[in-house]
């Protein structure tokens, strides 16, 4: 009843947290604060690195590149006007389709002669120089003059402030509502000289929108300036190179896109036979490729004639730099920085190839419901199930369910979903209910400790903090090794004793025992005044337990060492004498499990193993050998040095078993010394069983001399039965095997 109490609890905290998680992600998700922001941005950028655009050198887009090796063969930056036409004419000159020059040619060019000369003051010298010098035209006529041969377009920047509304160039129809609101609004243009912007074909911004970050990850198509519209400098390039004199704007409501009334802004924006699907604000979003070589041709090779034919024919020619010194870098999802004149480009090919990115105008209210939903689901699985597994294995399902989502819609139809949000809403309602769920089952843990920890085994008490159902009647047959170990002498050693100093000797008796046992993963049955009964394999399991029980016998006799030498220094109250133990191990199959009354019961074992390795024990006494096992343990436990000392029938069984002395772990086993010993005792058996009395006497003379004095029991045995069996005729059915009198 307790523990049904305590689960229902569990599932109504798990319940409503998941609610308030629920509602304030909703509230959070509508104001949508930088950090969400960033966070989406994030993983739209990791979705980029993970899965580039394909660069596509046959696209008709390149960059004649004023780069540091331009600079060092032409001069350093700024180039006078009349080179920079000089560069025009050859790009045209190669069959470029549209030049679109990535500068703000604002002011006048102070290289120019004239304006050299105006510098000067008002001299002799100067008069001198103005009449000894043919002035010819100035170098922002000569750039005009090759700007208007070409197909060009010139660059300009938007501001905030006072200042001219420069008209673009290009013309421009709405379809839909008046996106006006919805786009990026400046009042005022930087623009190319007169002489410069008269005779460009086009003009276009080259500005930058910049998330907070500084990552450029859109390229806005179209801005307002005062009342009219003005072009973005890749737009306008493109729109020039097709001929195209207006661009079509398509916002919300115009035929064939359906927001039912509502604003959303632009939707997409048609330059010439070319329609680019844009963000509400007018953005487009750039797919971007890695940083390629390809897509470069150093201005230097245009100006010396020395770049290869067909490079620039057809194709929209972007001027620009990409020297460091220059400082037009930008970085991008992919790039930490990279040209200005890049993302232009990129800009460019993406609108020319298709295939945009884009976030639907339903992503947002798609990505709270799965936020919604994500954190409900995992929240009320962990409350009904009442299990951390379960929800741990729901939660991550449905995390990797929404990451999946996101990068299915990013890789076959280029969606922006964000998964980040839900993710996060899914995991923070994970790691709640887990805590939820954990307490409560930590609860019952350390319910059943408290109620069984005192009297049951330690590793049982866990298992059944992990697995309570197991508190009922009733067992199991396993395979099991069975331990009893005997204090020997006790009664007189006990004699003298009053209860508290017994008590003290007692527990300094038993309590290294059973350290040993239970570090080796026994289970202790229970104490039976100085005597202790444990078993191995149960309640968990363990493939190795014949082999664990043989290693804790012999550590309980290290144990028994260093007890006698803690009583001789003083440290145990007792009789000055010392203790001995011993033990027997039997294995076979047993019956384990809470065995007792419906008011009272036990965890324990049961079964006919457990009686004979009782009475090896026992046995231990009559063979003078520490550690008597059964033939069972000795054979699942191939790593340890054992003797064969007998074969007897205990009182009440009819089939004889082998009995076995421990006598050391693995490096025992290994000694010569002991393959030896076993191999003359393994001989003496061997010729006692045939009757061959005189044979087994020898072999046991030579086992003696080689063997400590825990062989001297077993040689006492059987020289005792020698003697009595020299002369006389062999009972019928022979085979060297002993009735066990006794217990």
């Amino acid at each position: 009843m307790l523990r049904h109490t305590i689960r229902l609890r569990t599932a109504v905290a798990v319940a409503l947290t998941a609610g308030l998680i629920a509602a304030g992600g909703t509230v959070l998700r509508l104001a949508d604060p930088v950090p969400l922001i960033g966070l989406r941005n994030l993983v739209f950028d990791q979705f980029q690195r993970l899965r580039p655009r394909a660069y596509d050198a046959d696209l008709p887009v390149r960059i004649v590149d004023i780069d540091d090796a331009s600079l060092a063969r032409h001069g350093q930056w700024p180039w006078p006007r009349d080179r920079l036409a000089a560069l025009i004419e050859a790009t045209a000159a190669a069959g470029a389709a549209a030049i679109a020059i990535d500068l703000v040619l604002a002011e006048p060019d102070r290289s120019s002669p004239e304006q050299i000369i105006a510098s000067l003051p008002d001299t002799p010298v100067r008069r001198a120089l103005e009449r000894a010098i043919e002035l010819g035209e100035p170098n922002d006529t000569v750039l005009a003059a090759a700007l208007a041969a070409s197909n060009s377009v010139t660059g300009a920047i938007l501001v905030h402030g006072d200042g001219p509304a420069v008209p673009a160039k290009s013309g421009f129809a709405v379809s839909g509502d008046d996106p006006r609101p919805a786009l990026p609004d400046f009042s005022a243009v930087v623009a190319p000289l007169p002489v410069l912007l008269e005779a460009s074909h086009g003009v276009g911004s080259t500005n930058w929108l910049p998330d907070i970050d500084q990552v450029v990850r859109t390229v806005p198509l179209v801005f307002v300036v005062g009342d009219g519209f003005f072009p973005s400098l890749a737009a306008e390039a493109l729109r020039v190179a097709q001929g195209a004199s207006t661009m079509l704007l398509r916002a919300s409501n115009a035929s064939g896109e359906t927001a039912w009334g509502a604003f959303t802004g632009l939707n997409a924006v048609r330059i010439g036979d070319i329609t680019v699907p844009t963000e509400s604000n007018g953005e487009m979003r750039i797919h971007f490729t890695p940083s390629m070589p390809e897509r470069y041709v150093p201005a230097w090779q245009v100006l010396d004639g020395t770049m290869p034919a067909g490079l620039l024919e057809g194709r929209i020619v972007l001027i620009g730099t990409s020297a460091p010194g220059l400082f037009d870098l930008r970085a991008t999802p992919l790039e930490s920085a990279v040209p200005g004149v890049e993302v232009h480009a990129q800009a460019l090919e993406q609108m020319i190839a298709g295939g945009a990115l884009t976030r639907p105008d339903w992503a947002a209210g798609a990505e709270l419901i799965a936020f919604i939903a994500a954190t409900l689901t995992v929240a009320l699985t962990a409350a009904l199930l009442a299990s951390v597994r379960v929800a741990l294995a729901t939660g991550l399902t449905v995390l990797a369910a929404l990451a999946a989502a996101s990068w299915f819609a990013f890789t076959r139809s280029q969606m922006l979903v964000d998964a980040s949000f839900p993710v996060l809403g899914a995991g923070i309602a994970l790691a709640a209910s887990i805590g939820l769920v954990s307490l409560r089952e930590e609860v019952e843990r350390r319910r059943i400790r408290n109620a069984f920890g005192r009297y049951l085994a330690p590793a049982f008490v866990e298992e059944l903090s992990r697995n309570p159902e197991r508190l009922k009647l009733g067992g199991e047959i396993r395979p099991m090794t069975i331990l009893f170990c005997d204090m020997r002498s006790f009664t007189t050693i006990s004699e003298g004793m009053d209860a508290h100093t017994l008590t003290r000797f007692m527990n300094a008796f038993l309590t290294p025992l059973t350290d040993v046992i239970l570090e080796r993963r026994g289970t202790i049955d229970k104490y039976m005044g100085d005597a202790i009964m444990a078993f191995w394999n149960a309640p968990l399991d363990d493939p190795d337990h014949a082999a664990h029980a043989c290693d804790s016998a012999l550590a309980m006799l290290v144990a028994i060492d260093q007890f006698n030498e803690d009583r001789r220094a003083g440290k145990v109250p007792g009789p000055n004498r010392d203790v001995a133990i011993g033990i027997g191990l039997n294995g076979g199959d047993c019956c384990v499990g809470n065995l007792g009354s419906e008011r009272r019961f036990d965890y324990s074992v049961i079964g006919d193993c457990v009686n004979v390795a009782s009475r090896l024990e026992g046995q231990t006494k009559a063979y003078g050998v520490p550690v008597l096992v059964g033939e069972t343990v000795a054979s699942a436990a191939p790593r340890h040095a054992f003797l064969e000392v007998d074969r007897v029938r205990v009182k009440g069984k009819t089939a004889a078993v082998r009995l076995f002395a421990l006598w050391g772990d693995a490096a025992t086993l290994a000694d010569p010394a002991f393959q030896a010993l076993r191999a003359a005792t393994d001989a003496m058996l061997a010729a006692y069983a045939v009757g061959n009395f005189a044979a087994a006497s020898e072999r046991l003379t030579e086992a003696e001399a080689m063997a400590d004095d825990r062989l001297a029991g077993v040689a006492a045995i059987y020289r005792e039965r020698i003697a009595e069996r020299i002369g006389e005729p062999l009972p019928i059915g022979w085979d060297g095997s002993h009735d066990l009198l006794t217990k």
